[in-house]
């Protein structure tokens, strides 16, 4: 039996990743996973049931009873969201009752695909550490932040671009900082810094290497 590729992307709030990972899945054929809807519907199912992202009992049961079906993908794009997402992913029990089902779509990819790419922020390390492939995408922050500010009034939101940068600051911090499944490159990862690269460039890039890994 052939193995299933696997491609695991991990990084920070809007290095590009998630579109990144979306074209690598299209031009293998693979399923794709944003492993970080997961816990942006489970931050957002927190808030809509009352209670507190950081409070551990309210994030674990909201986990728990998850279901995807429940959100739309405007409901888990908004600002808001990404920062509960942030919020419950650094409770221990919540990373736990989510493992299981980011391992199960990698090990047995939906629409019968023959791999899987997976985007989150230790889908290298924690979840998939066996993956065939593990890219690390990152940018510094003044581009992550132009990036957000112009996908949030894209969509007509009313933001103020001072809030974002503080937002996504606290956020790198608890990504980076916590004591279970921090974010980190894997020691194999491929980084790519996205910068000052647009998609194309980035997205041949990724593609080039996963391919010079398959084809060993």
């Amino acid at each position: 039996m052939i193995p299933s590729l696997v491609v695991a992307l991990d990084g920070p709030a809007a290095s590009g990743k998630g579109t990144l990972a979306r074209r690598l899945a299209e031009a293998f054929n693979l399923a794709y996973l944003d492993t970080g809807s997961l816990y942006r519907a489970t931050g957002v199912a927190t808030l809509r049931a009352g209670g507190n992202p950081a409070h551990e009992s309210d994030a674990v049961k909201a986990a728990q009873s998850l279901d995807l079906s429940n959100f739309s993908p405007a409901d888990l794009r908004t600002e808001e969201a990404g920062v509960a997402a942030s919020q419950v992913a650094f409770i221990p029990a919540v990373r736990a009752a989510l493992l299981d089902f980011q391992r199960n779509f990698a090990k047995s990819p939906p629409g019968g695909k023959s791999g899987a790419v997976l985007d989150g922020r230790d889908i290298g390390t924690v979840v998939c550490p066996d993956a065939t492939v593990k890219i690390f995408v990152e940018a510094d922050l003044e581009t992550r932040v132009q990036r957000r500010v112009k996908e949030l009034r894209e969509k007509g939101e009313n933001i103020i671009e001072a809030r974002v940068r503080a937002d996504m600051q606290a956020r790198d911090a608890r990504d980076k900082d916590r004591s279970v499944a921090p974010l980190k490159p894997a020691d194999e990862a491929f980084t790519l810094d996205t910068s000052n690269m647009t998609a194309d460039e980035a997205f041949a890039k990724a593609r080039a290497y996963i391919e010079s890994k398959i084809k060993r």
